[in-house]
């Protein structure tokens, strides 16, 4: 005879298995889970972007080893972490290409950081030590408010936004040092930053992709399909280009491919294998390819235009929240 407590098991075992949809459970399928809900993406504010790179500049030239340098690392750390984010420093010496002894540190601040689903948002926060581009001030250092100080406060602003309105992805923004410390006739002398990063990757670290910003705010800057992008990510240029156009920023990101440019980008792409696009300003009728300032003192707030900050960090946020 049947006592009552295995007749009430047996009563529970019938009620689960009538209530489980036979050609489901010989599946092995599970119901399907509920959409993730639709985040519009917030208003990138210019206005704030621009405040960030007058606060770099103030430091002056953020050259390694240098007091401005170590000034505005402090600095950087302290504002991620004024938004909730996590932060992570990875800090180590690199050998720079005439030998020197680089202290540097790259710069790390989590949105969502146990979110499995991740994409990688990065640009450098050196400043190149001389102005070699100059006529008669070559060992001249420069404030560096464009290149280098201008995606890094792109992605200050988009920082402070995602930490109101979370994206429904896990974003890792990496601020990374000594890119500009180069020079053009050693093989990998630029990028010490990013090279060492992407040899020293966070463990189980799998982003679905990248996006470099780099001298993101010159007055009427144009944003061409550099080439490197379009070798190892050409999917997401077309994203991201296709997405600017719809924001009403086509004027800044043209449909039109450039030569391939050595940048951090290239870096994390063939040593991580983490697929990565640049954003990078070009200027066909320079004769280095890129803006006049470039490497110049003319490379000053002078330089820097709202919208261009506008276009580039709206166009940024409208990628993150359209990602799932």
């Amino acid at each position: 005879m049947m006592n009552k407590n295995a007749l009430a098991f047996i009563c529970g075992l019938f009620i689960i298995c009538s209530c489980t949809d036979p050609d489901e459970a010989e599946k092995g399928e599970m119901p399907e889970r509920p959409p993730l809900p639709i985040i519009k993406a917030p208003q990138f504010n210019s206005d704030s972007a621009y405040a960030y790179i007058e606060q770099q500049v103030a430091f002056g030239p953020r050259i390694p080893n240098s007091q401005a340098h170590d000034s505005c690392a402090s600095y950087l750390k302290r504002k991620f972490n004024s938004f909730g984010l996590k932060v992570v420093s990875q800090e180590a010496v690199a050998v720079g290409w005439d030998g020197a002894k680089l202290n540097f540190e790259n710069i790390t601040a989590s949105v969502n950081p146990k979110a499995t689903t991740r994409i990688l948002l990065f640009a450098h926060w050196d400043t190149r030590p001389h102005a070699d581009r100059e006529k008669l001030l070559k060992k001249e250092p420069f404030d560096g408010a464009c290149d280098g100080g201008s995606g890094v406060a792109v992605l200050l602003e988009v920082a402070r936004l995602m930490s109101e309105t979370k994206p429904n992805i896990g974003v890792d923004i990496v601020l990374f040092d000594v890119e500009d410390y180069g020079k053009s006739s050693v093989n990998h002398s630029f990028c010490l930053g990013s090279q060492y990063w992407a040899k020293n990757l966070p463990k189980n670290y799998y982003p679905k992709f990248g996006i470099l910003l780099d001298m993101v705010g010159a007055k009427d800057a144009k944003f061409a399909m550099e080439g490197y992008s379009m070798q190892f990510a050409p999917h997401i240029v077309n994203r991201v280009w296709k997405k600017a156009a719809h924001s009403g920023y086509s004027s800044y990101f043209i449909f039109k491919r450039t030569s391939p440019m050595t940048d951090d980008h290239y870096y994390i792409n063939s040593i991580a294998g983490i697929p990565c696009i640049d954003i990078i300003q070009t200027d066909a009728s320079s004769p280095t390819g890129f803006g006049s300032y470039w490497h110049t003192t003319k490379d000053n707030m002078d330089i820097i235009d709202k919208a261009t900050l506008k276009a580039v960090g709206q166009t940024l946020l409208e990628v993150v929240y359209s990602e799932k």
